[in-house]
């Protein structure tokens, strides 16, 4: 290092001049400079006044890239951005205190960029204390330092705080130099500013950076950190706000909680100390006016309209496109005066996030404003103005929900509803809010999210009555939702009850023959029959049917719609030649109303077919189906879904009838004329091969299943290659039917390269790739290997996990499949201690009284039991029946399962009277509701004969023969099979009562 300053040309400093100073290693070497007799420099030497730093300030992450990009050297120049409050310039002061305190410089610059002015004689003060040139104009001084920063090997900081506008800085800003650095802050990120400069984003604390300044500065008072927590959530975590609120607290002896109610019923204006804490120059609510101005000076006023909408929604995430909206430009346009179009919206968002008054992601889909600037934005409003401002935004938010929503942002679409709601209060109802609040409602309806669907609508129901009143249509139509989501959570019951209030409403504001008033009656119907009472329900239907043929004619669509419930429900509870009769009945009407070709006629013709086979006519069914499978061919061409439904079930058919053969000649028909219609090549020829692959298996040539598949993988290959899904795919049906051939081992080993594959080609998150773990895990036990079964479900889960996240049902699912296969591997507790986690869950996102909630408390008795504890297992399993007679009814299917496990879990307990008894009296209503022929009651009077046995009362085999059904080894033989197939979809699902 040379051992005087460098200056100008003609102004070198004689050396004869130049005295040295040295004190002992480690202190500071003091050099003093003599410049042709003007003043002498004393090297360190700074230039204006750095900020102290803050009380309590916290080393962040923002000191630690600023450090790492000066050490690294690469880019001279640093901008520290964001918005007003986040602590810019306290962490340019910290870095330059840093450097004085490790002698790392020689020349400390502190300049107040507000403006150009303020630059350039901060230069002209710079450059006459250390070049010792008096210049008579400040620009000359300034340009005379910039020389001198460009050729000293003095090591010097230059920082630009709080830099206002970059254009102010023309001309004026310091060299690349390798001794020195220039450190910018500034709430803009033009892309001039940045261009060639390294951005480094300051953003507000972290929740815990936070809560430990409000700590350390109240701690010595714990009572003041009363909702401590809340109020740094409150305040967006800005540092500025909350070194403002923490003084304020102090001056005015409050506590945390006390400010926060200050907080929610004042203006942000009313709420700073007389003196601001750390030398801050503004309050937290006149942080951001200036930029506000400047963005709308800027933008023709666009940017305050779009950033007083902003101010009403989500701080943590607004959707972009909705400024797009029709509703915001019509806003905008009564606003200003003007239209305001596309460009003009653009425009004003990017001065918003330029000036540092929003942010938006790189995407360009969402727009993040802090809550204090959002605050301090509807502050300024008018209670007029805030109003049409809410209902701007609600309109905004209806006309991009259903684009959202097929996007995947349902999320952040309630979020910004939820907020909305929030700021508007009790203005929700005349801006129309509330409208939104529905949409709201409806999202969390598609998404299956249960328990919230239920709470808001139940919310909503008890608002729309407040402010709408109890017999508004809005009203009705929240309360209506209210009984769909007690249905939905398996509280039938609740479901039943709401809708008989709601149809006594009706009644007496609408009238008996009002389209609502019917239409409650028949979902009070349709909850009766989902309760067990089937033959009530049909009953109730019939009723309905006779008034809509009164007040609407035989011909109406609700009419119609009512003849199909009753056949539908006929069939339900048994009673087969009824449905059939009412289905023929039904298609009459369609025929003489819309025609023998409309699908909906089409679609009866159908159900027709499908309830003929149920009674048991197969031929009948088989027959009615070909004369339609011809129809759709006319209609609709072989390649459509119908036709090849229609031909499907042709094909089930005749498999059931014993006819094989037949079944797969069927789909072998449907395929030649595919192959003569659109070629070997099209896709739904290629779905058919796949289906008759299929059948070849299910009529057990699992030989002839494997073939087929290969030949469709081989053309698969050829059309779309080794990636494509659904090549992949059917390697995945090539490996099952192998193991279900027998070669369960060489099945895993398939499955374990297919997923290997499918992890390379596709998508991480694709459906595939989960039903490929849950296959390599079902047939990892098939072949004994439950530990390795358990660890293909771990791998699952966690798969599944990052898909959908640990609160949807099929995460859920999984979740109780890997315990109940932790338990068959003999980990029973394990299971035990899943199962609990699981049901913990469930309840939580489905409610107690949903059917998955209802499984898994079945299944944890059952896995009690095997523990050791069947007296627990019998005292849980009679709870829960308790529970599921209640909300689901005696005569509900699953109220039945439930009984037949508490039958067998008696007996396990010792008590094999006790399960007889139960068995007994589970047939006997067995038979009164289902009928003599149902799976359930063919194995229900297997288990009763077995039981019998136990206890030295089994009657004469014939006992089990059932009247009309054929021999009883074929009774016994589709019992076991359908009981077979109940077990495997409830395993699926891991719902397997243990």
């Amino acid at each position: 290092m040379k051992d005087q300053g460098d200056g100008l040309a003609g102004d070198r400093v004689d050396a004869s001049h130049a005295q040295g100073l040295q004190i002992g290693e480690g202190n500071t070497q003091n050099n003093t400079y003599y410049f042709r007799g003007h003043r002498e420099v004393s090297w360190p030497h700074q230039v204006g006044v750095v900020p102290p730093l803050a009380d309590r300030r916290q080393r962040r992450q923002a000191d630690e890239a600023l450090t790492a990009a000066v050490a690294g050297g690469s880019v001279m120049c640093q901008v520290l951005a964001g918005m007003g409050g986040v602590g810019k310039t306290q962490v340019a002061a910290n870095f330059a205190h840093q450097l004085q305190r490790d002698r790392d410089i020689d020349l400390l610059v502190w300049v107040a960029a507000t403006s150009r002015s303020n630059v350039v004689i901060s230069y002209a003060q710079a450059a006459a204390e250390i070049i010792s040139f008096e210049d008579s104009e400040p620009e000359q001084a300034a340009a005379r330092l910039l020389a001198w920063l460009a050729n000293t090997d003095k090591r010097w900081l230059i920082v630009l705080d709080d830099l206002a506008d970059p254009a102010d800085m023309r001309g004026l800003w310091p060299p690349a130099a390798a001794t020195g650095s220039t450190v910018v802050t500034s709430r803009r990120r033009d892309a001039a500013l940045l261009n060639g400069r390294n951005l480094i984003e300051v953003d507000p604390f972290t929740r815990d950076e936070a809560l430990a300044y409000l700590e350390g500065k109240l701690g010595d008072a714990a009572h003041r950190l009363d909702e401590a927590a809340q109020l740094v959530e409150d305040l967006g975590w800005l540092p500025l706000a909350l070194a403002q609120a923490v003084t304020y607290i102090l001056d005015q002896d409050l506590t945390c909680a006390r400010y926060r109610q200050r907080l929610a019923g004042r203006r942000l204006a009313t709420l700073h100390p007389h003196l601001l804490p750390d030398d801050q120059a503004r309050s937290v609510a006149d942080t951001w006016r200036l930029s506000v101005d400047l963005a709308g000076a800027a933008t023709g006023g666009t940017a305050r309209i779009l950033l007083q909408i902003a101010s009403m929604l989500d701080p943590n995430g607004i959707p972009l496109n909705l400024f797009d909206t029709p509703a915001v430009a019509a806003y905008g346009e009564k606003h200003l005066g003007r239209s305001v179009d596309a460009d003009d919206t653009h425009d004003a968002i990017r001065t918003l996030h330029r000036l540092g008054l929003a942010s938006i992601t790189q995407d360009s889909a969402t727009l993040y404003v802090h809550s204090l600037i959002q605050r301090a934005t509807r502050d300024q409003l008018t209670a007029d103005e805030f109003d049409r401002t809410v209902s701007a935004a609600a309109d905004g938010l209806l006309e991009v929900w259903s684009k959202a929503e097929m996007t995947g942002g349902m999320g952040i679409l309630c979020a910004n509803a939820d907020a909305l709601h929030v700021q508007a209060g009790p203005r929700s109802w005349p801006a129309g809010i509330y409208r939104v609040l529905f949409r709201v409602g409806l999202s969390l309806d598609q998404a299956g999210l249960i328990v919230s669907a239920g709470n808001h609508w139940q919310d909503l129901y008890a608002m729309t009555k407040r402010h709408l009143g109890p017999d508004h249509p809005d009203t009705f139509t929240a309360r209506s939702r209210v009984a769909d989501w007690q249905g939905r959570a398996g509280d039938l019951l609740g479901a039943v009850m709401t809708l008989e209030m709601l149809l006594a409403e009706r009644l007496r504001v609408f009238g008996p023959d009002h389209p609502d008033t019917l239409a409650t009656r028949q979902r009070i119907a349709e909850r009766q029959a989902l309760r067990g009472d089937r033959l009530g329900a049909v009953a109730t239907f019939e009723a309905l049917l006779a008034d809509r043929l009164r007040v609407f004619g035989p011909d109406h669509p609700d009419t119609l719609a009512t003849r199909h419930e009753i056949a539908t429900w006929r069939g339900v509870r048994g009673d087969q030649e009824g449905a059939v009769a009412a289905t023929e009945e039904l298609l009459d009407a369609r025929l003489r109303t819309l025609g023998h070709d409309h699908r909906e006629t089409l679609a009866t013709r159908r159900h027709l077919a499908e309830r003929r086979a149920k009674a048991g006519d197969l031929e009948g069914a088989i027959a009615e189906a070909q004369q339609l499978f011809a129809d759709q061919i006319r209609l609709l061409g072989p390649d459509h879904r119908e036709a090849a439904t229609t031909c499907h079930l042709i094909a089930e058919w005749r498999l059931k009838a014993d006819d094989a053969e037949g079944a797969v000649a069927a789909l072998e028909d449907f395929l030649a004329a595919l192959l003569q219609a659109v070629g070997r090549d099209h896709r739904e020829t290629l779905r058919t091969r796949h289906r008759i692959a299929e059948w070849r298996g299910e009529a057990g040539d699992w030989a002839g299943a494997v073939a087929a598949f290969e030949d469709l993988l081989a053309d698969r290959l050829r059309l779309s290659g080794p990636d494509d899904s659904d090549t992949l795919a059917t390697r995945h049906r090539i490996a099952e039917w192998r193991a279900k051939a027998g070669d369960a081992v060489g099945a895993v080993t398939a499955l374990e390269e297919l997923l290997a594959d499918q992890q390379r080609a596709l998508d991480p998150d694709h459906p595939d790739i989960l039903l490929t773990h849950r296959s390599i895990a079902a047939w990892r036990a098939d072949t004994g290997d439950w530990a390795g079964a358990v660890a293909a479900l771990e791998d699952l889960l966690a798969v599944q996990l990052r898909v959908s996240g640990p609160d949807h049902r099929d995460t859920m699912a999984a979740r109780a499949f890997l315990a109940d296969r932790r338990g068959r591997a003999g980990d029973v507790e394990g299971a035990l201690a899943a199962l609990e986690e699981v049901l913990v869950s469930r309840l939580q996102v489905l409610g107690p009284y949903h059917r998955d909630t209802f499984a898994t408390r079945r299944a944890l008795a059952g896995w009690r039991g095997r523990a050791g504890d069947w007296p627990g297992a019998v005292a849980q399993t009679e709870a829960l029946l308790a529970d599921q007679q209640r909300r689901l009814g005696p005569n509900h299917r699953d109220t039945f399962a439930t009984r037949g496990a508490l039958a067998d879990r008696r007996g396990r307990a010792g008590d094999w009277a006790g399960a007889v008894a139960e068995t007994e009296a589970l047939l006997a209503d067995q038979l009164r509701v289902v009928g003599p022929r149902h799976p359930d009651a063919l194995r229900t009077r297997r288990h009763l004969a077995s039981r019998r046995r136990r206890v030295g009362t089994e009657p004469p085999r014939s006992a089990l023969r059932i009247t009309g059904t054929g021999q009883e080894e074929l009774a016994e033989s589709r019992a076991t099979q359908a009981a077979s197939a109940v077990q495997v979809g409830r395993s699926a699902n891991g719902l397997t009562p243990a």
